[in-house]
C-alpha cells in the first residue's frame, strides 16, 4: 500500500468512514462507525478518533482510542475502542499503521501500554491483534480477550 495517513474524524470524512466495508463474518465482531461518532464530542480531552487516509484521498480505515489515565479499569485507560479496516484493504498495512499510530499517540501522552478488547472466534479480529504485538492479558466477564501492547 502507498503512503498513509491519519486525519481527525471531522463532518468531511465521516461518511466515508461510516461507509467503510467489512469482510464477510466480520460484522459480528464490529459495531458501526456511526456508533463511535458521538465519542469525540462528549469528551475531546479522553477520546480521539482518526481516519486513516491513503494517497488516492480515499478513507480507508477508522480508529476510535481512549485515553484516560483516571478510567477506573487499567484496560481502558488507554485503549483502542474501535477499529474498522476497509475489507479491500486488509491485509495490506492498514491496520498495522493505524495501530501504530494510536500507539505513538499513547506513548505521546505518557502511556506505557495500549490496550484492546475483542471478542474471540472465527473472523475475529485476535489473530490480527496478536500479528501486530498484542499478548492476551486478561479476559472480561463476557469472555472477550483482553489484550495488550506495551510501549
Amino acid at each position: 500500500m502507498g503512503e498513509l495517513r491519519l486525519e481527525e474524524l471531522s463532518a468531511k470524512n465521516a461518511v466515508a468512514a461510516n461507509n467503510l466495508t467489512l469482510k464477510p463474518g466480520q460484522e459480528q465482531f464490529i459495531a458501526p462507525v456511526s456508533y463511535a461518532m458521538a465519542g469525540p464530542f462528549l469528551d475531546p480531552s479522553t477520546n480521539w478518533s482518526r481516519v486513516v487516509v491513503d494517497e488516492s484521498d480515499q478513507v480507508v480505515a477508522f480508529i476510535m482510542a481512549n485515553f484516560d489515565p483516571d478510567a477506573l479499569d487499567e484496560e481502558f485507560r488507554s485503549c483502542i475502542w474501535r477499529m474498522n479496516v476497509d475489507a479491500e484493504t486488509q491485509g495490506r498495512g492498514v491496520g498495522r499503521f493505524a495501530v501504530e499510530q494510536t500507539a505513538a499517540e499513547a506513548s505521546r501522552r505518557g502511556f506505557s501500554r495500549l490496550t484492546v478488547i475483542w471478542e474471540p472466534g472465527e473472523d475475529s479480529p485476535e489473530e490480527f491483534f496478536l500479528h501486530v504485538g498484542f499478548v492476551i492479558v486478561g479476559e472480561t466477564q463476557y469472555g472477550e480477550k483482553v489484550g495488550a501492547l506495551e510501549l
